[in-house]
């Protein structure tokens, strides 16, 4: 069977690099998945869960906003967050939510309310992850 080579990279390090059978990534307009041979696509990413399929077992991981790079053999994912269950801290992502909750209710401009809600999607998609993992 054909496999994909998933490349996640963050400014910080590559994330992920393996040979998967199938991803399904959070795009701007939903969740897509991408099999080997799929068409050609440049697309943007919202903060969620991007989910791998690697002979027969799941992995989630937690990603930021970023772009993924859709080949027929490849899936290139450039984001600013990408965190594995295990690399998760629980208490310090509902602290985020927390923060972002009560900072939604000051003024702020449409550049900072922007900041604050893409921390916040951060953070829950870090717990989404996380208790996934757990109850899953």
């Amino acid at each position: 069977m054909a496999t994909l080579r998933l490349e996640i990279v963050t400014p910080e390090t590559t994330a992920y690099s393996e040979d998967v059978d199938f991803v399904t990534l959070p795009g701007t307009e939903g969740e897509f998945g991408v099999y080997p041979k799929h068409v050609p696509l440049l697309t943007a990413i919202k903060p969620g869960e991007l989910r791998v399929l690697k002979n027969g077992q799941e992995t989630f991981l937690a990603i930021g906003e970023g772009f993924a790079e859709i080949r027929a053999d490849a899936v290139s994912v450039l984001t600013d967050m990408a965190l594995e269950p295990e690399q998760i801290d629980t208490a310090a992502a509902e602290a985020a939510v927390e923060r972002a909750k009560a900072a939604m209710k000051e003024d702020h401009t449409g550049e900072q309310v922007a900041a604050i809600q893409a921390s916040l999607q951060k953070a829950l998609a870090q717990l989404h992850v996380k208790r996934r993992r757990r109850h899953g």
